[in-house]
């Protein structure tokens, strides 16, 4: 079954477009690098929970909006491969990312998949 990487940032309102451009390059070098699927999703309907929420787990402000992501892989071990291929990669060389989002306040985390349907 597949591996699957996920994330979760909080994205200025005004950077959201600036985040588009920057994902569908990380996409294409995941892709080409061996990833099955690349997936990114724009906060549309999340509300700020009292206690958690998608929104309070990045501390997202008022004029943020929260991005969920995931990356398929056909297993651990493709995953840490590719991964390392990405990271080396020049295209995502650099700080570019710094002035669209604040790292600090990403979450990331790998997932075995145990059940599709």
């Amino acid at each position: 079954m597949a591996y699957v990487d996920g994330f979760l940032v909080a994205v200025p309102k005004q950077n959201v477009e600036a985040y588009k451009d920057l994902a569908r390059k990380a996409g294409e070098v995941w892709k080409e690098h061996g990833a099955l699927n690349y997936v990114e999703c724009l906060g549309d309907d999340v509300p700020y929970g009292e206690l958690t929420s998608f929104p309070r787990a990045v501390q997202a402000k008022e004029d943020e909006t929260v991005v969920f992501s995931w990356v398929v892989y056909r297993s651990r071990q493709d995953r840490d491969a590719i991964v390392s291929k990405v990271m080396a990669d020049p295209r995502l060389q650099g700080d570019e990312w710094k002035s669209i989002f604040d790292g600090k306040r990403m979450i990331y985390g790998g997932f075995e998949a145990f059940l599709e349907l």
